[in-house]
């Protein structure tokens, strides 16, 4: 009788332990979105220069809008932070020295560490609100690529826990294709932060007018890179379809689908000027896509058979 009920306890468990890291997930998707609205609205500054206090206190009275923006997003992420922890610690007890789960979960440990120092010199250098220099630009893109990656982390931490059977892995060219549409992505994902950047600091009046900004000898330079991000786009956009076509999954068509979807969101996202509505839309977009994608990438660059925990010691 014990040997049949332990196996069911366990898998509950297993169960309930990838259904947490899975919230876990949605709320570091939350954490990204809100990030997204503090830059839109220009509210980084709304805690002043203190950090991790907000304007020198814990909890600021009489706030103005900005400050509630920024300090709403300092919260969740201290709850995301406190979340993840928690992963981090029940991964390592549900799982067996050397299990993926395990090596993914110290990336999102050490991910989240970076990620809050990167934040911290946004807020401390004074990269926020009207800043237009060039330092604020590299900043935001090493910021916005940790971030991709702690949400990679996370993701995978997630999907290796699930321990499910893999399907047969693809030759060599679908690993080149992963490689690729990993590598793609994130260059356009770092563009993506300073084509939004641009739209805010210097927000078009109209698309024609917008179009003809992108070429203009006196324009900023922050508003003559902004075409980067969607020509780059076309190229990540085709080695992630290489890349479904060489994988024949699930997981493939997942990735070609939400491709799709985040082209239309892009597409909405030029047509409405880069309203704050829309950009928080298209970056939702972004992420979601960026999980099927490493998710996908996944199971072909780490092609060893998932174990069961239950048989480990």
């Amino acid at each position: 009788m014990r040997s049949t009920i332990a196996p069911i306890s366990s898998s509950r468990q297993a169960d309930a332990l990838s259904a947490y890291a899975a919230v876990v997930v949605g709320f570091m998707v939350l954490v990204i979105l809100q990030g997204a609205l503090v830059r839109a609205t220009g509210s980084g500054a709304g805690c002043g220069n203190h950090w991790p206090l907000c304007n020198g206190v814990f909890f600021p009275h009489h706030p103005r809008l900005a400050t509630i923006i920024e300090y709403t997003h300092r919260f969740l992420t201290g709850i995301c932070t406190a979340l993840l922890a928690v992963l981090i610690a029940f991964t390592f007890l549900a799982r067996p020295r050397g299990h993926r789960a395990r090596r993914a979960a110290v990336w999102s440990g050490v991910l989240l560490i970076t990620e809050a120092l990167l934040g911290a010199l946004l807020v401390k250098g004074g990269y926020v609100e009207d800043n237009a220099s060039m330092m604020r630009v590299l900043v935001q893109c090493i910021h916005f690529s940790n971030t991709m990656l702690l949400l990679a982390a996370i993701a995978l931490t997630w999907w290796w826990l699930r321990d499910r059977p893999q399907p047969p892995v693809p030759g060599s060219r679908a690993r080149n294709a992963a490689w690729l549409a990993l590598g793609t992505t994130l260059f356009v994902g770092a563009l993506g932060s300073v084509a939004a950047l641009a739209d805010t600091l210097f927000p078009p009046t109209s698309l024609h007018t917008a179009l003809l900004a992108d070429f203009t000898a006196h324009s900023p330079l922050l508003v003559h890179v902004r075409w980067l991000h969607p020509a780059s786009a076309l190229v990540a956009v085709g080695c992630a379809i290489w890349l479904a076509v060489q994988s024949r999954s699930g997981l493939g068509r997942l990735v070609l689908a939400l491709i799709g979807f985040q082209l239309f969101l892009g597409a909405l996202d030029v047509l409405s000027l880069a309203s704050s509505l829309m950009q928080v839309l298209h970056l939702l977009g972004a992420d979601l896509y960026w999980i099927a994608l490493v998710v996908a990438c996944a199971s072909i660059l780490v092609p060893h058979p998932a174990r069961n925990f239950q048989d480990q010691d």
